[in-house]
């Protein structure tokens, strides 16, 4: 099939079999390496990349399910050379560890600031509550997330 969507910011299009997954045509067709492959069924959250605004386990979703889509993934958020809020706070806030989830962790968190720019405790637990981080300790993950969102509402 021709897919045609539109890849952090620009248009792309690939001939794919409408069964492959997205996770594998990122990285194996489009050589980005960012969003990882975890479990591979949709439960680790590492694979997660944002698709019309909507954090998605790319694992989970199939080519047939593009076609016209905006997908952002991990590579998309730094601008110019300089990183987005959230993983510049993700660093600051000592929230990666051996990084494995960490790409996972900030498309999620990413996708509720898209949605929610001010996010309660709670609410950032349950948008992160499908990515599961095996080194760090969520303390300053939420604290980075927290961070972030605050940054982003004063403008900073």
């Amino acid at each position: 099939m021709r897919l045609d969507f539109i890849l952090n910011g620009e248009r792309t299009s690939l001939e794919t079999e409408p069964t492959r997954r997205l996770l594998d045509i990122l990285r194996e067709d489009l050589e980005l390496t960012g969003t990882k492959e975890g479990c591979s069924e949709g439960e680790c959250g590492a694979c997660t990349v944002i698709v019309d605004g909507k954090a998605v386990h790319a694992c989970l979703t199939l080519a047939s399910q593009l076609n016209g889509r905006e997908v952002l993934t991990i590579e998309g958020l730094e601008k110019n050379g300089e990183l987005d809020v959230l993983q510049r706070c993700f660093i600051e806030e000592i929230a990666v560890q051996c990084g494995f989830c960490t790409a996972g962790m900030i498309m999620s968190a990413k996708a509720l600031l898209m949605q929610n720019p001010e996010p309660s405790e709670a609410e950032i637990r349950t948008a992160l509550a499908g990515n599961i981080c095996r080194c760090s300790g969520y303390g300053q993950i939420i604290s980075a997330v927290k961070r972030a969102a605050k940054e982003l509402r004063e403008g900073i």
